[in-house]
């Protein structure tokens, strides 16, 4: 797992960027059973209090579109250390504000420093891993990654029953603390002066150019971003389904929702299980196919049937685990596509990605609460968005192989 410049992917160094990927959900589950409170609280509106997490995503789709290439100039760690600093303060100071206002611009700046240390976390990993073992290593972060948005909601709502909702922004800035220790210790700098690239915004645009000029690459940040949008359709509008709907209690809710992200973190291990061995082409299209079938099962369910329980429960189990045969793996396809450009690609990526987040949820929501016509009509254009991409965009080119799809090897044992 060497690397020609001396820096190594350790599993110190995985377990961090791991830490580093459990910003968002965190940073957002953990806030979002305190809604009521915090609107309380400050004497805000709900589409005020809604509109902290609005701009915590738009935050995190600038970070990332700005981070990764100003990495690609200045090296990883310092940069990364101070992203990491910026979140911490500006999640003290959304435990401290006295107002809607002053919560809204803090969480801008908590989400653009949390999107910058994300994607600089991942160019890391580009850095330093090629071909089936850059597939295997995001497959695994995004597989144990996933247990903190079931991690999240739970310590939320803990919070809540033992104490005051700005304890949840405490508890993100102890873990930005923890983070800055982690990078210190496990963190070396992958990316030696001799493979930066000049800054500026002329390079940033000529980087974008180069980046987007790849077909593959584009094709398989089409296979990720769509996906991440059928994806946040379901956050946005499940608990609507299972517990307006269909009578769920939140307990119930709770325990289907960390069921199906369960189900998401099984198949991205299965998924790095089968790098090297499966061509990762085959296995986003398993997961596409699955997650088209229940979609358009949800579909018929909403328009036909009232969406009973059962195929509401089955259908975004279907999907969710769908998920993580997709994201992760069009992710790792997008990166291997742009080897040279590991933070501008990972940037672009990670912008696409959030957008597809803070825009797809109010669309799903547009129906009501009682109504799922909406939401199964976005997880069915989103997946078949998804697909088009790998079938069609990003198809590799006839007798040869695609640049992004690694070469079998054999698994570590």
């Amino acid at each position: 797992m060497t690397s020609s410049h001396q820096a190594r992917l350790t599993a110190g160094l995985v377990a961090t960027v791991i830490f580093l990927t459990a910003i968002a959900p965190l940073a957002t589950d953990m806030y979002v059973p305190a809604f009521p409170r915090v609107a309380g609280d400050l004497t805000a509106s709900a589409t005020q209090v809604q509109l902290t997490l609005t701009t915590f995503f738009v935050g995190m789709a600038l970070g990332q579109l700005i981070g990764g290439p100003v990495s690609d100039q200045r090296g990883r760690r310092r940069p990364l250390l101070v992203a990491i600093l910026v979140m911490t303060a500006a999640s003290i100071a959304c435990a401290l504000t006295p107002t809607i206002g002053l919560m809204t611009a803090a969480r801008l700046v908590q989400g653009f420093a949390g999107g910058w240390a994300m994607v600089v976390g991942r160019a890391v990993i580009v850095d330093l891993a090629r071909g089936a073992q850059l597939v295997r290593v995001l497959n695994v972060v995004a597989a144990v990654g996933g247990i903190a948005p079931i991690v999240g909601p739970l310590l939320g709502a803990l919070i809540l029953q033992l104490s005051h909702w700005r304890v949840s922004f405490w508890a993100v800035a102890a873990l930005g603390l923890a983070m800055t220790v982690a990078v210190l210790i496990a963190v070396p700098e992958s990316l030696p002066p001799e493979r930066r690239h000049g800054g500026g915004l002329r390079s940033f645009v000529a980087s974008g150019r180069i980046v987007l000029g790849n077909r593959e690459y584009v094709g398989y940040v089409i296979v990720a971003g769509a996906a991440m949008a059928a994806l946040f359709a379901y956050v946005a509008t499940s608990a609507f389904v299972l517990q307006s709907m269909n009578g769920l209690s939140p307990v119930a809710y709770s325990i289907d929702f960390a069921a199906n992200a369960a189900g998401m973190t099984l198949a991205a291990l299965v998924a790095a299980r089968l790098a090297g061995r499966v061509p990762t082409r085959k296995v986003i299209l398993a997961g596409q196919l699955a997650a088209l079938a229940a979609g358009a099962a949800m579909l018929v369910g909403a328009l036909w049937f009232d969406t009973p329980l059962l195929v509401a429960l089955v259908c975004f189990f279907v999907l969710m685990t769908a998920q993580g045969l997709m994201i992760p793996n069009g992710g790792a396809l997008a990166s291997a596509a742009v080897p040279d450009h590991p933070g501008t690609g990972s940037a672009v990526q990670g912008f696409v990605q959030w957008i597809a987040a803070g825009t797809i949820a109010p669309i799903a929501g547009l129906g009501g609460e009682h109504t799922a016509v909406p939401m199964a009509v976005l997880l069915i254009i989103g997946t078949a968005t998804s697909l088009a991409g790998l079938l069609f965009v990003a198809r590799p080119v006839r007798g040869r192989r695609t640049a992004a799809e690694p070469s079998p090897v054999p698994s570590p044992r």
